[in-house]
């Protein structure tokens, strides 16, 4: 009898921790976090890493009304994206150093302005600094099929990288060249 009522308090246990543990829980982000790394292949260092949050589309139109046009954006949700750079490496014509940035964008309607800026570790664009832009270069978005979640990916094409930005049915190729790509220039 006594192993019976001890399995049974146990039990119950189990079940009320159970739930206090799902309500703690409540307060998680409706935006999970991801990661998007470049490496020339699965098992070599990473070049390139970007921490983000995905946000799902809630609208009809994701650009120009979820995410208003021409006004500053975090790009992803929650936290500021953050990208690292291992090796320095050229955003567009620009030369940036290897370390730890935050991406900003300003999406507009044909074409967006994409910011590196130094002021790391903050929340969303509530923080955002022009001063501590690091660069800043202007690119085209265009039209593909649409996806409900942000995601943030690489894509190699020749010889050219490019960091895609997707949601809904917009797509910005960012090009960026890697210190092999860069070296091969010389």
């Amino acid at each position: 009898m006594n192993k019976k009522c001890f399995f049974a308090a146990l039990i119950i246990t189990l079940l009320f921790s159970e739930q206090n543990f799902a309500q703690s829980l409540q307060g998680l982000d409706k935006s999970p976090l991801d990661i998007a790394y470049l490496r020339p292949n699965k098992l070599s260092t990473p070049l390139i890493k970007v921490i983000y949050g995905r946000p799902k589309k809630q609208s009809d139109v994701v650009f120009g009304n979820q995410v208003p046009f021409n006004k500053i954006w975090r790009t992803g949700d929650n936290e500021a994206t953050e990208i690292k750079f291992y090796s320095d490496v050229k955003v567009g014509n620009k030369l940036i150093k290897s370390g730890t940035y935050i991406l900003h964008t300003i999406p507009g309607e044909k074409e967006w302005t994409i910011i590196l800026n130094s002021n790391t570790d903050s929340w969303g664009a509530f923080f955002y600094e022009e001063s501590k832009d690091v660069a800043r270069i202007k690119v085209p978005s265009h039209k593909a099929e649409s996806i409900d979640v942000f995601s943030i990916g690489f894509k190699q094409r020749y010889n050219n990288t490019f960091m895609v930005l997707a949601w809904d049915t917009t797509r910005v190729n960012i090009p960026i060249e890697t210190q092999s790509q860069i070296l091969a220039e010389l």
